[in-house]
């Protein structure tokens, strides 16, 4: 995909309300998939992955990690921008 248009949605909200629930759903799915594999790999978490330059399994964790507290600290700060915490 195109950096950085093709990582965007085009819309500017959901077309429907069920769509931001199967969204927040796969979220969860797919969190839960990753800590799965994580448990499978088991003592191979610092394997190199047969392709890439050296990437593991637990850097990836550890990418997944610090990205999600980024945005998590960005939904918390406009949160209380907003005045939209309780």
């Amino acid at each position: 995909m195109d950096w950085p248009a093709g990582y965007w949605p085009k819309e500017k909200a959901p077309a429907h309300n069920t769509d931001f629930k199967k969204s927040v759903d796969q979220i969860f799915a797919d969190r839960k998939a990753f800590i799965d594999l994580l448990h499978k790999a088991g003592d191979d978490l610092h394997t190199p992955f047969p392709h890439g330059d050296g990437q593991t399994l637990f850097r990836e964790a550890i990418l997944i990690i610090d990205h999600n507290s980024y945005h998590t600290g960005e939904i918390i700060l406009l949160r209380r921008l907003l005045g939209d915490w309780k």
